[in-house]
């Protein structure tokens, strides 16, 4: 289904009509900073294929049967003059602390730009706006929009850290502090930060051929350092989440032990208090015998004194038990 759809000439949105007839109109030009932007959503193999019959897009079969199978790694591929990209797009639910993943991906070529979007979530609202916003980048032509879909997704990335690195602030100092973690909390949140490292890790290596590999299809010097940027943006996440990954296994290692120290802490006072009460049973439990020949039992006294005895020991071991801080 296509959602939206644009001609840009000279860094100027124009009124679209018929896209193989513009696409047509633009080849014979010749004015390579001129293209259209067509953006379709959760295509189906047939919708695709059509597109790119009907508009002539040269898109390669491998590419298409990507674009439409979903769930790939982020990537950038070179199919000729075609640029493919699959890019992971995150959001941040903060009820719950969870990443979600979706899924976009760019075909870029001659006088074209195609974005797919799978799923719901989608990081290209404003993008165009601002794009057109900025005429002299523009003007640059397709990869221009490549680098503005491609700076957006990684901007997200960077403010989807900085919540992470929130709620893993939050969990540290619980887990520090004088109460208890569920170490399943602790868990989940590793869960999240590594779904986040596998959307972003891929990208590194392929964002790095758009600005210094000689295959590169990005000749203009201002769009490669713009693409070195996005990099350098990207690394800074990716650096950070390994971080996280190393710091949560030794948080939840922290609060693991904290558990056990707080476990035998308790059985000690468990069993500080079953020595209390065990003196008083053994005792309870002498005189509760059926002798005839105990001689305590007719002593006018022996109730008192044993009872005596009996609150001596237990307060004795109390105070035992305290200075050993066991209680």
């Amino acid at each position: 289904m296509i959602i939206d759809k644009a001609l840009y000439r000279d860094g100027r949105r124009e009124v679209c009509g018929d896209l193989s007839d513009e696409l047509d109109a633009l080849r014979a030009a010749g004015d390579a900073a001129a293209f259209l932007w067509i953006g379709l959503k959760d295509p189906s193999m047939a919708e695709l294929e059509n597109v790119n019959e009907e508009l002539g897009l040269g898109l390669h079969p491998l590419a298409i049967e990507d674009a439409v199978s979903g769930r790939q790694r982020a990537k950038i591929e070179l199919y000729g003059s075609n640029v493919f990209v699959v890019l992971k797009t995150l959001s941040y639910i903060e009820e719950t602390s969870d990443v979600e993943t979706g899924q976009l991906m760019v075909h870029v070529g001659a006088h074209f730009v195609l974005t797919i979007r799978r799923g719901e979530l989608s990081p290209l609202a404003g993008v165009r706006k601002g794009l057109e916003d900025d005429p002299d980048k523009l003007a640059l032509g397709p990869l221009a929009a490549l680098h503005a879909v491609v700076d957006r997704v990684v901007d997200q990335y960077r403010d989807i850290d900085g919540e992470v690195a929130r709620d893993i602030d939050e969990i540290e100092s619980a887990v520090f502090s004088e109460g208890l973690v569920a170490s399943d909390t602790i868990y989940r949140l590793k869960r999240e930060v590594l779904e986040f490292r596998r959307a972003i890790t891929p990208l590194g290596a392929p964002l790095r051929l758009l600005h210094t590999s000689p295959r590169s299809p990005v000749h203009d010097p201002e769009l490669r350092l713009l693409f070195r940027d996005i990099d350098d943006h990207l690394h800074f996440v990716a650096d950070r989440i390994e971080s996280y990954d190393r710091l949560l296994s030794d948080v939840l290692s922290a609060n693991l032990a904290k558990i056990s120290v707080q476990q035998n802490a308790d059985m000690r006072k468990i069993s500080a208090w079953v020595a209390i009460a065990a003196v008083s049973t053994m005792i309870a439990g002498i005189y509760g015998m059926n002798f005839d020949h105990m001689p305590e039992l007719h002593w006018r006294y022996g109730y008192f004194i044993v009872l005596g005895v009996m609150a001596a020991a237990c307060i004795g071991l109390y105070v035992t038990f305290k200075k050993v801080k066991w209680l």
